[in-house]
């Protein structure tokens, strides 16, 4: 199985703007949700823990899965924001606003990066962990996020973009023969059925 985490919270998500490369480290808000999403898997036993090279994805691991030494991974960093990084999403450009409107057909401001491009590079991430054997843990962000479900729901025709996934939101897909199935959301009553198994 394949378990999709993003980091706990920042200072700067409590902020409310866009955080995008600043390496902010968790605080005691994103310490307790780590913790709390280690709590609801705390039967998994992870062969593999990879994690953004950005602090506040590291640390998540690292409490999630204690015993492991996550592989850094730069395909999984978040969304590069360009100048736009610590814009204050309560007042936004008209720029940025365009672009929010519409993920699918608008492309990102100059000096962002593309959606495409976070595709790209968490798929071809994705496509070199697909034939490991066992629980994989992947802490990243919520754009790589995105990316990631996007690319492993073909038929989602952008949907995750405009979807909200909070600080320690959990998606499982499976794992088997090299074949990755499609993401869920993580619930309790998931975790059970997987730990009985």
């Amino acid at each position: 199985m394949i378990y999709i985490v993003r980091h706990g919270k920042t200072e700067l998500n409590r902020a409310n703007v866009l955080q995008g490369r600043s390496d902010y480290p968790l605080n005691g808000d994103g310490i307790l949700q780590a913790k709390e999403a280690a709590d609801s898997m705390g039967a998994i036993w992870f062969d593999y823990v990879y994690s953004s090279p950005l602090v506040r994805a590291v640390r998540t691991a690292r409490i999630i899965a204690p015993y492991a030494c996550p592989v850094i991974d730069e395909r999984l960093i978040e969304m590069d924001y360009g100048p736009y990084e610590g814009t204050d999403l309560g007042n936004l450009p008209s720029e940025i606003l365009f672009f929010f409107s519409d993920f699918v057909h608008n492309p990102a401001p100059d000096g962002m990066e593309q959606l495409s491009s976070v595709v790209g590079r968490v798929g071809r991430f994705l496509e070199e962990i697909r034939n490991l054997e066992g629980n994989i843990l992947i802490c990243t962000h919520a754009i790589a996020m995105k990316g990631i479900l996007e690319y492993l729901t073909p038929d989602s025709n952008g949907a995750y973009w405009s979807k909200y996934i909070g600080n320690c939101a959990v998606y499982v897909a499976e794992n088997s023969d090299g074949r990755i199935g499609i993401p869920k959301e993580w619930q309790p009553l998931e975790q059970q059925r997987i730990s009985e198994r």
